[in-house]
């Protein structure tokens, strides 16, 4: 479990492909702590630490996460820690479980960018709900049928990934994970 509080931007500087991929990922302040079965949330992608040297960690992904996330396009990744008992859940509960892919739209007045969603993610997204994008906490400003808005802080903008993203540049999604248990409910109490 995460909380989409971004720790550290780091980099992929190591990529063995195989019948399952091994990155490595430069990130000091992640590393200084990691050991092998830990879970690190990179561009919001739940992964398990497989090997640490220095300032590095390793991770196998798998073919079916590549095909669903960002990752093997990624350079910059956003880094995150689980959290532990005593942390502060900061931004909102995260699973680091990639619901789809999305696109940066366009980048409008006052840092709020506007980002284009798979249709069947949108029905899990409201105004002022939580969302996390590329492993970032962040609140929608506007909920449309094919996009929604969020308004980043000049924090935001320096220390993720979402400071350099393009427009037209690919973003992973995790929906708030409350609405769809919700919509699970909602199914069995017809």
């Amino acid at each position: 479990m995460f909380t989409g509080i971004v720790e550290e931007l780091g980099e992929i500087v190591g990529c063995e492909p195989g019948e399952v991929t091994r990155l490595t990922i430069r990130g000091p302040l992640v590393t200084s702590d990691a050991r092998e079965g830990d879970s690190v949330a990179v561009n919001g992608v739940c992964l398990t630490v497989t090997g640490v040297t220095n300032d590095t960690f390793a991770v196998d992904v798998v073919a079916e996460t590549l095909a669903r996330t960002s990752l093997g396009a990624a350079t910059a990744v956003n880094l995150e820690r689980a959290v532990t008992p005593a942390t502060r859940l900061g931004g909102h509960l995260v699973q680091g479980h990639v619901d789809g892919v999305g696109t940066l739209l366009e980048r409008g007045e006052d840092a709020v960018v506007r980002i284009g969603v798979p249709p069947e993610l949108a029905r899990y997204l409201v105004a002022k709900g939580s969302v996390t994008v590329d492993g970032i906490s962040l609140t929608v400003v506007e909920a449309a049928v094919d996009s929604f808005t969020v308004a980043l802080i000049p924090t935001t903008l320096a220390r993720t990934t979402l400071g350099r993203t393009a427009v037209g540049g690919p973003v992973n999604l995790e929906v708030d994970v409350v609405a769809k248990y919700v919509e699970r409910l909602m199914m069995f109490n017809r």
